[in-house]
């Protein structure tokens, strides 16, 4: 049966502390009280940096049966090579441990800068090259570099399917070719609500939906009112009736995502829990669950929302 989760992008960000997060809560025990309000967390971390194979480990460990994890995938391929030559690169990440999240690893989203307009050759090859099972992937993870030498994880438990999910920021991707072209890879068209700065396509081209809400007035800032909750549930409650849909919350800036996440869920009737109710996590449950950013870059959301990449 087709499953919609409803979730937040990104888990670990200071003024959710003691608003949505209790306060007192430990930093390393955010992402359990997270994955026991969502069924469904989008990776930031693995945009900015490889993550390792112990952090992906511990991510599939301490979250609920049932949890399923999304992933972004590398800016290095997106927005500094822009699908161009990245057999190594996606090799890389797909050795990074990835793979570790098991039968928690759901969509890879792939966002793309806006000043990267549409090219039909490039697209049409990076499609190709993208795994479409863990057993493809883990057989690509193998032609990792040495930069993941003594790191590397390059196998898979069960052989699962893969999805991918683009996300375009460029109007020159808002034409039939585009959408004729990711129908034939089975590729999702992120559906992004972004102020109205970039493209809105809902073409459905995929055996699953994968939606990002970043806020309807104000790009990563603004809170969803009731009736544009109403009018996504409305649109939700259509899609989901053949199809997997994933919606993820990316307008973290002022704490308005998680709250929005739940409203949403609790319209479409997918609350499992109520925070309230979730049990204590033990003192000593395990290490640090947090996504891993490059040691410069303590908190890779820019104080300016035109900024962000």
């Amino acid at each position: 049966m087709p499953q919609t989760r409803i979730g937040i992008s990104g888990w670990r960000y200071l003024p959710w502390r003691g608003t949505f997060y209790p306060k007192g809560l430990q930093q390393r025990l955010e992402l359990e009280y997270a994955s026991n309000v969502f069924t469904t967390i989008e990776i930031n971390g693995t945009f900015y940096s490889l993550q390792r194979p112990s952090s992906f480990q511990l991510w599939h460990d301490t979250t609920p049966k049932n949890f399923v994890f999304s992933a972004k995938g590398p800016r290095y391929i997106t927005h500094m090579r822009k699908l161009n030559q990245v057999e190594e690169p996606l090799a890389n990440f797909l050795a990074s441990g990835i793979l570790c999240l098991k039968e928690k690893l759901g969509p890879i989203l792939w966002q793309l800068p806006p000043n990267f307009a549409f090219n039909p050759e490039r697209f049409d090859t990076f499609f190709k090259l993208l795994p479409r099972n863990t057993a493809a992937a883990a057989k690509l993870a193998t032609k990792h570099t040495e930069k993941l030498k003594g790191r590397a994880w390059t196998k898979t438990d069960k052989n699962r399917p893969l999805r991918h999910a683009v996300e375009v920021r460029h109007h020159s991707f808002h034409c039939d070719e585009v959408i004729q072209l990711c129908r034939k890879h089975n590729i999702a068209i992120v559906i992004a609500d972004t102020a109205g700065k970039w493209p809105y396509i809902d073409d459905i081209t995929a055996d699953f939906l994968y939606l990002r809400l970043h806020g309807h007035e104000e790009l990563y800032v603004s809170g969803y009112t009731e009736a544009g909750l109403d009018l996504w549930s409305k649109r939700i409650r259509k899609w989901q009736k053949a199809r997997d849909v994933y919606v993820y919350f990316d307008n973290d800036a002022k704490v308005k995502s998680p709250r929005d996440a739940e409203n949403l869920s609790r319209k479409l009737g997918l609350q499992a829990r109520n925070p309230a109710d979730i049990p204590a996590v033990p003192e000593d449950a395990g290490g640090p669950a947090r996504e891993q950013w490059p040691a410069t870059q303590k908190n890779p959301r820019p104080k300016k929302p035109p900024t962000k990449k």
